[in-house]
């Protein structure tokens, strides 16, 4: 497995689920506290510098994981179930521009709560309008051989594809090679009925990983089972990313450094 941390630009809201923010001062970060890359978390494809981006990961030997879209949502009220048709028009626009760029870093295109809300509606037309866009996106994601990674997220933060069964059942409908799943054990701590068993269960999907404990800190300051994580993952055969998306509590640096002490200290025979 590898190791990666979520950072944003410095324009990230201040709510981003981020430990570093500064594209260029986070990868150095990384790189300095043993991380194998950074996952970029962002709202606009153009938050980028391309350029600078290819020269700072060759200079601090480090990778992006994957590209998260998140704040579409959090910053911007995109999602893949409006109903509005220059919204999804903007979204789709967006979608596109980011699986251009994980094209070139990563493979990997994060759907978190980017996919939206049911708030009340049919189900039916929830589902219909997700598959609408799922499979637009899929078809660009296709020619750029990108993955989009869709993410269950627990019920306090959208009402829509909960636990790793849920995602499962959706995947199947969406039906798409390059559509797959990203499980996040913070939300799965409150969702899933066993975390392992929920990986095994769901291992057909499982194409990335984001580690958290179970008060959103880095790994091991919370009480979450990660023996069990482990093992599962390694069950299914899982070798590939996993990535702290945490608090920066008490700071940022501590926070990550920290987390690379855990994992790479105490589960370091799992990391390569």
């Amino acid at each position: 497995m590898k190791l990666a941390v979520a950072i944003a630009s410095k324009e990230a809201m201040p709510n981003a689920f981020v430990v570093f923010r500064g594209v260029k001062e986070s990868i150095i970060k990384a790189h300095a506290l043993g991380y194998d890359g950074v996952e970029l978390a962002l709202k606009n494809p153009n938050e980028v510098d391309k350029h600078g981006l290819k020269q700072w990961l060759r200079d601090n030997q480090l990778e992006v994981s994957a590209i998260s879209s998140g704040q579409v949502f959090a910053a911007r009220g995109l999602h893949f179930t409006d109903e509005n048709k220059e919204n999804r028009a903007e979204l789709y626009k967006t979608f596109c521009e980011f699986i251009d760029l994980a094209g070139e870093f990563g493979g990997l295109v994060n759907i978190g709560r980017t996919r939206g809300p049911i708030a009340g509606r049919d189900i039916t037309l929830v589902e219909n309008l997700f598959l609408d866009m799922a499979h637009k996106v899929a078809d660009h994601a296709e020619k750029r051989g990108v993955d989009l990674i869709l993410e269950p997220v627990n019920r306090y933060e959208i009402d829509f594809i909960n636990n790793l069964d849920e995602c499962s059942e959706m995947l199947r409908k969406v039906n798409r090679k390059n559509f797959v799943m990203m499980p996040d054990v913070f939300h799965m701590n409150i969702e899933d009925d066993k975390i392992g068993a929920s990986f095994i269960r769901n291992k057909e999907y499982v194409r990335y990983v984001h580690f958290a404990d179970t008060n959103r800190h880095a790994p091991g300051d919370g009480h979450m089972h990660w023996d069990e994580i482990f093992e599962a993952l390694t069950s299914i055969g899982y070798d590939g990313w996993t990535t702290a998306e945490i608090l920066p509590y008490p700071d940022p640096d501590t926070a990550a450094q920290r987390t690379v002490a855990f994992l790479k200290g105490t589960y370091g025979k799992y990391y390569h």
